[in-house]
């Protein structure tokens, strides 16, 4: 019986197979594991790149939402301008306000040294009452006591204290105090014919009327 072999029914053509095993007979390793995931992450990679490439054109399309940058910019120059309207008018009203306050302090300061002034004087006037009855009897023509009364006068002058004393001036109720009436044919009526009590202002403030008798005419 002949014998045929395998190389003369394939002639030289060599014999070739697909080793289909599962597990590599020499490592003992599971095939396909290696190139499956390299595959996979691979695709993986390219949709995840291709996701967020989506995900940051959908961004900033609605950041922008279709607005003109000069539009924009043109927005954003403004609100800054008006913030910084807002702060200069910040700034003008507390100006405005702290002129305001020391004004006030200097006002409220004059006031407090004006009042104790005021107290000083009127604690004097009696002083000054006993110095014009000395006068009027002739005891304050001459000498040290004279002198002395004469300074006391220039200091309260200084301050402002003026006398209210003159006589056949209109009787004026604000400045004066009618103490009683008498006929005067020298006097015309309503004009203070005698002072009988000095009085005393400072400024537009009457620290004490004057004391006087009212003439009724003849």
């Amino acid at each position: 019986m002949p014998h045929h072999s395998n190389e003369e029914e394939h002639g030289d053509e060599p014999v070739r197979f697909t080793d289909k095993r599962k597990v590599d007979p020499e490592t003992g390793e599971v095939r396909g594991t290696e190139d499956a995931p390299a595959e996979s992450t691979d695709a993986a990679g390219a949709d995840t790149g291709a996701d967020a490439l989506a995900e940051a054109e959908r961004i900033i399309n609605e950041a922008g939402d279709g607005e003109d940058p000069a539009e924009v910019a043109a927005e954003q120059a403004e609100s800054g301008s008006a913030v910084e309207t807002e702060l200069r008018n910040d700034l003008l009203r507390l100006q405005a306000e702290y002129v305001n306050y020391r004004k006030r302090v200097e006002r409220d300061r004059e006031q407090t040294r004006e009042l104790a002034v005021q107290s000083v004087l009127n604690s004097l006037l009696p002083v000054l009452d006993d110095l014009d009855a000395a006068r009027q009897h002739g005891d304050l023509e001459d000498g040290p006591f004279a002198a002395v009364a004469r300074k006391l006068d220039t200091i309260l002058e200084g301050h402002g204290l003026e006398r209210i004393a003159e006589d056949g001036v209109s009787f004026d109720p604000t400045v004066h105090e009618a103490l009683m009436q008498q006929p005067n044919p020298e006097v015309p009526a309503d004009h203070v014919a005698q002072v009988l009590r000095v009085g005393y202002k400072k400024g537009d403030r009457v620290l004490r009327a004057a004391g006087v008798i009212v003439s009724t005419g003849e």
